[in-house]
């Protein structure tokens, strides 16, 4: 990503349009693209996450939010293929502050919308961290 729109993303998350998109979408989403946002959201509350990671998080998660993706969500079954990929990009440089605490409220909070997911929905995304 280059730094301009790398600063876009970022400026694109909030804390209310994260969480109105993380609702409206959860259904539609999936497990997985859901898991990966919740997983990235909590490691950035955390305190000992440095602000780098925290910048990468904000892109990732601006890019999730933001309505301008190469796949619009709105196409069927691909619609979320390019923000998980994000999402994956960003699991893979931020997962060492990716912690079972971390873990434990992203699962808690799937569980909440998703009570009858299987535990392989959270193994594939636990794979890449």
């Amino acid at each position: 990503m280059t730094g301009d729109y790398q600063h876009k993303l970022s400026q694109a998350y909030s804390e209310k349009n994260f969480w109105n998109k993380v609702q409206k979408y959860a259904l539609s989403a999936g497990v997985k693209v859901i898991y990966a946002v919740l997983l990235l959201y909590y490691a950035l509350k955390e305190p000992k996450t440095p602000s780098w990671a925290k910048g990468v998080i904000f892109s990732a998660l601006g890019y999730f939010i933001s309505p301008l993706d190469a796949i619009p969500d709105i196409v069927p079954i691909a619609g979320y293929t390019d923000d998980l990929g994000v999402l994956a990009l960003a699991l893979v440089a931020v997962g060492m502050f990716i912690d079972n605490n971390v873990k434990s409220k992203a699962r808690e909070k799937i569980l909440e919308w998703f009570p009858n997911v299987a535990e392989d929905e959270f193994s594939e995304i636990d794979a890449k961290l």
